[in-house]
């Protein structure tokens, strides 16, 4: 028969055997070296990369390289079926890595004031337009995506070449010393613009069309995929601080026709918007998109328009701005949704320098 008791934190077993009792002390110290060597081992078993996730080989690391699954956060915060869909892996396995790589990650709350250290490096891109830039609270921002939604002629395509143009500027001028990729979709891309703007800020024409960087998009996969490309510049050393897609819907709905097709649209879109905000928080580059719209004949008053893609564009904007025609050749641009600017109108003029107050 054997019990247990304490003596001055140590544990005394006492066996009691026909031959006569003994008793057998476990020191506190023996207790404590033990969970030492188990963090030990637990340490030498941490997780750094991809490379080191158990039952992943240098093909399934390859796969989920293409897939943008390049490091444990994107695993950690990845589905199985995504795993599943860039790998042959078995759902099993997916799920393993996943629940290994969130382990091995410190996925933590923050306080809100290391968010305003965060926030402070952020900056804005000036468009030179002091009414713009001030709806703007400074001008386009960094680790965000502003769309820009109006009818055609409405002057979206005229703010994306001058981001363009404007981000290659030194800071003190309102830019970000940076390159801008442009996602043409619509073939509105005109480089003879880019020259007419770099002119009236006395930049080199030549040596600002080598900053903007344009990829044709002749179809929704094509797109997603240029997007998924930017990584991939970043990583060659290219100083990316704008992109700009225009325009983010007009493939999807093309190729999406029909209620029946809807829900996939949507899907779609919505993660083709989740890898732009991804590129955007982890470079802290602008996003700049724009919009196509719609004219809702059920509405008798008010303005028809409404623009495409339904709540989900809407919900992955951080900034949401309605441009339309004004006056006597005048654009207006109304803060529709921001998380920090009140809904306010700006009125600006497009000239052959880029746009300009009124």
């Amino acid at each position: 028969m054997a019990r247990a008791y304490k003596e001055d934190d140590n544990e005394v077993l006492r066996i009691d055997t026909p031959e006569g009792a003994f008793e057998v002390m476990k020191k506190k110290e023996d207790e404590n070296m033990e969970a030492e060597l188990e963090k030990a081992e637990e340490k030498k078993k941490k997780i750094a990369t991809v490379h080191d996730l158990p039952g992943v080989g240098p093909s399934s690391v390859e796969k989920l390289a293409v897939a943008g699954f390049q490091d444990l956060m994107s695993i950690a915060v990845a589905t199985p079926g995504e795993i599943v869909g860039a790998t042959e892996l078995s759902e099993a396995t997916a799920k393993k890595i996943i629940a290994i790589a969130r382990a091995n990650l410190e996925m933590e709350f923050t306080t809100g004031e290391e968010i305003m250290k965060k926030r402070e490096k952020m900056f804005k891109i000036s468009t030179g337009c002091k009414e713009l830039d001030k709806l703007m609270g400074g001008g386009f921002e960094t680790g965000a995506i502003t769309e820009a939604y109006g009818q055609y002629g409405s002057g979206k395509s005229q703010i994306a070449h001058t981001l363009a143009v404007r981000v290659q500027l030194p800071h003190e001028k309102g830019g970000a010393e940076g390159v801008a990729v442009y996602i043409d979709t619509e073939g509105t891309f005109r480089p003879e613009r880019i020259c007419q703007m770099a002119e009236a800020l006395k930049l080199d024409p030549q040596a600002t069309l080598k900053g903007v960087l344009v990829a044709r998009a002749f179809n929704s996969d094509h797109q997603m995929l240029l997007v998924e490309k930017i990584d991939d510049l970043i990583k060659k050393g290219v100083n990316v601080k704008v992109v700009i897609v225009d325009s983010l819907t007009a493939h999807f709905r093309a190729e999406f026709i029909g209620r029946g097709t809807l829900a996939d649209r949507q899907q779609r879109i919505n993660k083709h918007m989740h890898s732009l905000m991804k590129v955007a928080d982890k470079h802290n580059l602008a996003i700049y998109v724009t919009n196509q719209v719609m004219s809702k004949p059920d509405q008798f008053f008010g303005d028809p328009t409404e623009a495409i893609g339904g709540h989900i564009v809407a919900h992955n904007s951080t900034y949401r701005l309605y441009l339309r025609r004004g006056k006597k050749g005048t654009r207006v641009a109304k803060m529709v949704d921001s998380p920090n600017m009140p809904e306010a109108e700006a009125i600006f003029e497009v000239t052959e320098g880029g746009l300009q107050d009124v």
